[in-house]
C-alpha cells in the first residue's frame, strides 16, 4: 500500500499540467447545479478535443454522455465527471500490459522511436526496472548512425551495471543486432533490450531497416522479439498518434513507452492512443532519472488526472 501512494503520488505531480489543462478546463463548463443540455454537451466536447484526448474519443464521450443523460442516469453537472472517470477507465480492458517473457533464453525487446522522443533515456529506465529486479540485461547499440547514440548508451550501462554490445560507427544496424543476440545467449542473459535509429517515420527506406532488425532477431532467436516498445513523446499530443500507426505497420508494436508526461499539458493523448490505434501504454516516464518509470495502469491514471 504504501508503495502504491508513492507511485500515485508520483502520477499525480507529474500530471500537474495535464489536469490545469485539461480537467480544470472540464470543470469550467460543468459549475454546480447546472442542468446537461445540448448546449453543455457541446461545450464539452469542444474541451475534451482541446484536451488532445482526440475527435473520435471526445465524440464518443459526448455521445455515450448523451445517452446516459436521455436513459435518466445523470440529470447534472457535478455527475459528469464521475461518470467521465469511469466511462474513461472503462476505455482499457483488463488487456495484459505486462511485459511478455521469454519460457527459456532471452527475452528480446526491440524499442523504437523518433528522434528526440526520449528512446535512449526510456531504455535506460527499462534496463534500470530489470536489473533491479535480478534480471542480467544485455543492451545492443543498434543506433549506428548517431556515434552520440552509441555513446549514451554506453554511460548509461556503465552507471547502471549492465552489459552492451556495440561496433564501430556506421556499422549496418541489423550485424550489432546478430552480435548482440550470440552475446545475449553465450552470457545467459535474461533481457536483450535492442536500441534502433531515431527514425522519421515519413522516411519509408529506414522504417524498411527496422522491418530487417526485427527479421533478423526472429531469426536468432524463436519467437523474439517478444516486446515491440515504441516510446513516443508525451508533449507532442496527436502527432504521436500518427507516429503509433506508422511504426505499428512497419514493426507490429506491442506496446507504448509514453515518455516525458511530466513535461506536458497533453496527457490525455493517453486515452487517445487507446482509442485510436489500440496500442497498450505500458510504460510512463515521469522524470529524468532512471527510477523515473511506472508501469501505466488505468484506474491509478485517471484517479491521478482527475484528483
Amino acid at each position: 500500500m504504501a508503495f502504491f501512494r508513492k507511485t500515485f503520488e508520483k502520477l499525480a505531480a507529474s500530471l500537474t499540467k495535464t489536469r490545469q489543462k485539461f480537467v480544470r478546463s472540464i470543470q469550467s463548463v460543468l459549475p454546480f447545479g447546472r442542468k446537461i443540455d445540448e448546449d453543455l454537451l457541446d461545450e464539452l466536447e469542444e474541451t475534451l478535443i482541446a484536451g488532445d484526448i482526440g475527435v473520435k474519443t471526445a465524440t464518443q464521450i459526448c455521445e455515450d454522455l448523451r445517452e446516459a443523460y436521455r436513459a435518466k442516469k445523470i440529470a447534472s453537472a457535478e455527475e459528469v465527471i464521475p461518470f467521465l472517470k469511469k466511462e474513461i477507465t472503462a476505455y482499457w480492458p483488463a488487456a495484459d500490459r505486462s511485459i511478455h517473457f521469454a519460457p527459456s533464453g532471452p527475452t528480446v525487446i526491440l524499442v523504437a522511436g523518433v528522434n528526440g522522443a526520449g528512446k535512449t533515456t526510456s531504455i535506460a529506465k527499462l534496463a534500470h526496472a530489470f536489473h533491479s529486479d535480478g534480471k542480467k540485461v544485455c543492451l545492443a547499440a543498434a543506433d549506428t548512425f548517431r556515434a552520440a547514440a552509441v555513446e549514451q548508451l554506453t554511460i548509461w550501462s556503465q552507471r547502471l551495471g549492465v552489459d552492451i554490445i556495440k561496433q564501430e560507427g556506421g556499422t549496418d544496424p541489423a550485424a550489432v543486432v546478430y552480435d548482440a543476440c550470440d552475446a545475449a545467449i553465450a552470457r545467459k542473459a535474461d533481457i536483450l533490450l535492442v536500441d534502433t535509429a531515431g527514425r522519421l517515420h515519413t522516411q519509408a527506406n529506414l522504417m524498411r531497416e527496422l522491418t530487417k532488425i526485427r527479421d533478423v532477431v526472429a531469426r536468432k532467436i524463436p519467437g523474439a522479439p517478444h516486446e515491440v516498445i515504441l516510446v513516443l513523446d508525451a508533449t507532442t499530443g496527436q502527432n504521436a498518434i500518427e507516429q503509433a500507426r506508422r511504426f505499428q505497420d512497419a514493426i507490429d508494436v506491442t506496446g507504448i513507452f509514453l515518455a516525458k508526461l511530466d513535461g506536458t499539458a497533453k496527457g490525455g493523448i493517453v486515452i487517445a492512443i487507446r482509442k485510436e490505434v489500440n496500442i497498450p501504454v505500458k510504460f510512463v516516464g515521469l522524470g529524468e532519472t532512471p527510477e523515473d518509470v511506472e508501469p501505466f495502469d488505468p484506474e491509478t491514471f485517471v484517479e491521478a488526472l482527475f484528483q
